[in-house]
Parts: structure tokens; sequence; C-alpha cells
């Protein structure tokens, strides 16, 4: 039986638990309470007691709430401040006061709801900018994260193992019937990417993450991305692949049909790793459908634990749709996109990605990214970074990185100026060199318009200014054997042009036909 905590709720929805004169705004959840009061939040834990998660006493709540506190605290300082008791002297509670502790409570600093990641991509707000931002901020946690000495394949094993097991209790309801094909086909994926799995644990890619790394749990915070709630009560879960634990923003991101954000995500996430991740892209498809699946077999179960088995059934269905289409892979392909500074590359290939191979589409890789990796956009480089021997690095590592993310059977869209015929012959070798097919794209205006652009830029990632780009138009580009597209055009129009090319070329297909959602 469940202890009692009515009198604790009571006290903390009063407005003697603020100090002000209206009650709490109370919000709950299957494990706890929360109670929001003007700049003010209070976190009480729920006296339950499920098989993954035991919170029978105070003490277990108490120590509970410490582990969240310590989770989080150290990458969203901002929002967790202690852990505090409720405590009774004669027949009255009071925060913190004196006499006996009855329960405990997280003390937290309330956050705008308007600045949550969720209600950002719901008013349209999540732009390209800002999933960048995310993307780097990620790494940096997953950078941060302590390293756990497992097995990578057991850890994906144990939960498939747990999904067969919880299905399996659902087979009355038409949405969950599905799970078999699903699961067999998620066990030779895993059979597939066992030594993978276990090679990416060994060179320390298995953390101790956030293992709840979904938009709800972001918030932006003085301009910047902030994860928050990573999940406390299960070491186990909260063990696992850095690339599996951002596989669930992912997935999240693609379920919302935000596709292009999570591509934006994606790439800053890879390219401020400086690269050490593109390998395990191989077992991306296999990460984000075991979330989807895992998205499915929750809301089953909150479905039946509120008695309304069945009511979910129309988003269990589509979480196992996506699920099978994320283990449907294209094979992969290169793009690449050159121009002078002001043709709209990056336009273009913002547009293209999406739309290209698995989810969450192609990565693109950027010279000016590239140049960044893991820098503000505004952050202005010096001139030494734009010389020669610099811009010759970067096109090294590009390809190098564009090598690994086609054999890991990723599509790639290189976006580079490509001013001369031995960097485009490069791009070329390397789709060559990986056995898949290439189309080069190159973009070119009047100087008069090229201009305009280029003296417009205002938080452009590019440091490309007037001087760069009457640098780069008094070079010869050599005889231009690639697509020719005329970057004076809107810019539907030249990716309408784009992609009438890519269809006439084998190997070359568009994988979704809805809009994406997020800005430019």
């Amino acid at each position: 039986m469940s202890e009692d905590q009515s009198a604790t709720i009571s006290f903390l929805a009063s407005p003697a638990a603020f100090g002000t004169r209206e009650p709490a705004e109370v919000i709950e959840t299957h494990g706890a309470f929360v109670f929001l009061s003007g700049t003010q939040a209070l976190k009480l834990k729920r006296a339950v007691t499920y098989d993954y998660m035991d919170l029978g006493t105070p003490d277990m709540r108490r120590d509970m709430l410490c582990r969240e506190l310590t989770l989080n605290r150290p990458v969203a300082p901002e929002i967790y401040r202690d852990v505090v008791p409720v405590t009774r002297d004669g027949g009255t509670l009071m925060l913190d006061g004196p006499g006996i502790p009855v329960d405990w409570v997280l003390r937290m600093h309330r956050f705008p709801a308007e600045n949550e990641l969720t209600a950002i991509a719901a008013r349209g707000d999540l732009s390209d900018a800002l999933a960048r931002d995310m993307g780097i901020a990620l790494a940096r946690y997953h950078q941060a994260a302590p390293v756990r000495a497992t097995n990578g394949a057991d850890l994906i094993a144990a939960i498939l193992d747990e999904l067969d097991r919880v299905f399996a209790e659902f087979q009355h309801i038409a949405a969950a019937q599905d799970h078999g094909a699903w699961a067999a086909s998620a066990r030779a994926e895993l059979a597939r990417m066992h030594d993978l799995l276990n090679r990416r644990a060994a060179a320390g890619h298995v953390r101790r993450g956030h293992g709840d790394l979904h938009l709800r749990n972001l918030v932006v915070i003085d301009g910047r991305p902030v994860p928050f709630d990573a999940l406390e009560f299960d070491e186990t879960l909260g063990t696992c692949d850095v690339l599996y634990d951002l596989a669930f923003l992912l997935m999240d991101l693609c379920h919302r049909h935000l596709n292009r954000a999570a591509c934006r995500v994606l790439d800053a996430w890879l390219t401020a790793s400086m690269g050490a991740e593109d390998e395990g892209l191989a077992a991306l498809p296999l990460f984000l459908s075991v979330r989807a699946a895992i998205r499915a077999m929750v809301l089953l179960q909150t479905d039946a634990a509120r008695g309304q088995g069945g009511s979910s059934s129309e988003e269990i269905a589509q979480y196992m749709r996506q699920a099978r289409r994320f283990l449907s892979v294209a094979p992969p392909v290169l793009i690449a996109i050159g121009g002078h500074s002001g043709s709209g590359k990056s336009v273009l290939a913002r547009s293209l990605a999406p739309d290209l191979g698995g989810a969450p589409g192609a990565i693109l890789l950027s010279s000016d990214e590239q140049r960044k990796a893991g820098r503000a956009a505004s952050a202005a480089l010096a001139n030494e970074a734009y010389r020669q021997v610099a811009r010759a690095q970067v096109y090294d590592r590009i390809f190098a990185r564009a090598a690994k993310i086609l054999k890991a059977g990723h599509c790639v869209v290189l976006d580079a100026t490509f001013l001369d015929s031995l960097t485009r012959n490069r791009a070329e070798a390397v789709a060559r060199d990986a056995q898949v097919p290439f189309v080069g794209f190159w973009l070119t205006a009047p100087e008069a318009i090229l201009e305009r652009r280029v003296a417009k830029r205002s938080g452009d990632i590019s440091d490309a200014d007037l001087s760069v780009l009457k640098g780069q138009l008094s070079r010869d580009v050599g005889v231009m054997a690639w697509t020719v597209l005329d970057a004076a055009q809107s810019v539907v129009a030249i990716e309408n042009a784009a992609w009438r090319v890519l269809a006439d070329h084998e190997g070359f297909s568009r994988q979704r036909a809805h809009p994406q959602s997020a800005n430019p």
C-alpha cells in the first residue's frame, strides 16, 4: 500500500510553501509532483513502487532527488538548486524548517514555459541556428559524461529483451501485434552491428548519459539550449552509447516532421566531436528504431496504468511504422555543392540533405562548419584560417570524413567553394573509391548579386566578406564538369532544379514528400 502523501501535497500546493498569496500550479507525472509558483519550482517524488523504480520510503525519495540533483546541476546550474526537507513541527508542515522531516523536495528555479524546446518547435521557431547550437551543446555534454566499462551490444540486446516482454503483454491491442516482425529485423541488425557496438564501448563511447534526451527535456536559457531532467532512477538505463543517447532526440524530431532540425543537430554534434563519432553512424538506424519502439512501449504501459488500454493505438502504430522505416535505409550517395561566396551553397545543401538517404537525412559536411568546429557561428576567425594551407587542411578533413560516413552507409552532402578542379576531382574520387553515385552542382550568379548577398550577411557562420569574394572571383575555376545551376533564381527554383537533375541519376531518390518545419 502506498504511503499517504496527501498532507504534504496539499502543503506544497498552498501559498505557505512559497510565501505567496496564490496557490501553486501542480503538474503530475507517473513518478512525481511538480509545484510551480512565481520563479520557483519544487519536485516531490511520488510514494510508488514500480518494477523499475522504488520510491516507497522518504529516504528512498531523498536519495533519488539527490541523484537527480547530482546528474543535472553541472549542466543546468541555472535550474537546479538543492534538496530540502518538508518538516513537521507539532502539527505544522514547513519547507526546510525545524522539526522532523516527513518528505523531501528538489528545489529549482522555474524557467518560462515558452522557452521549452517543445514550445519553440510548436510555434515554428526551431531554426537552423538553434538546432546547430543544440548539437554543439549536446556534444559537449557527452564529451564530459563519465565513461562506463560495459558491453555495447549487450546493452541493446537487453533493451530488445525488455521490449519483447512488454509487447507480449499487449498482444490484444492491434497496434502491438506487429512487434514480432520488427523485433526480428532489429535483432538481425543488432547481429550485424555487434562488433561495432563493442568496439565503440571499448573506445569510450558508452557513457553515463542523459537517458531521456527528447525535445521536452531541453530548454533555452540565456540564449543557449540546456538539457535537464536526466534519467536518475536506473544507472543501467542511463548508461548507453552516446549516439544512442542522441538518437532519442533525433527520433523525436523526426516523429514531429522536423527532419531538417534533426539533420542540423546531428551535423553539429558530429562536427563538434571532430569526426570521432562518424563510424558509429552505421548503428544509427538501429538506435533510432529502438528509440521509436520504446516510445510505443511506454504509450502501451501508460494507457494500461490509466485504465485506457488502446486509447493511444494510432500513435503507437505511428511509432512502430517509424521503427520499421528506420531499419530500411537507401544506399549512400555523395553530392557536392560548390560556388562563390553568396551563391547560396549552404541554403541548397540544407534543403537537400533532409530528403536524402536514411533518417534524419544526409550528413552535411560544410567547410565553414568544419573550420569553426564546436565554436559559435558568430566567432570570427583570424585571417590565417582562410589562407591556402588552412583551406587545404579543411578540405582534407571533410574528404576524410565523407569517406568514413559513406562507408558507414550514410549519404553525404559536401558544401564548400570548390574553386579549383583539384578539389572537385578529389570530391569525385571520394565517391568513386566508396563506389557510390556522385553528382556535383556548381552555383553561379552575377557578381552584383553575389556582392549584395555577402554584404547583407548577419550572424552567418561564414566570415567571407567582400574582399574574400573579390579574391575568389579573380581566380580561374577551370573547366566546369559539374551541373551548373543559376543561383540568381529563388531558393525554391534552385532546389527544384537540383531535384530534377538528381531524378535523372541512378541511385538518387527523394525520401520524403512532406514539407520540413524548421526555419532556415
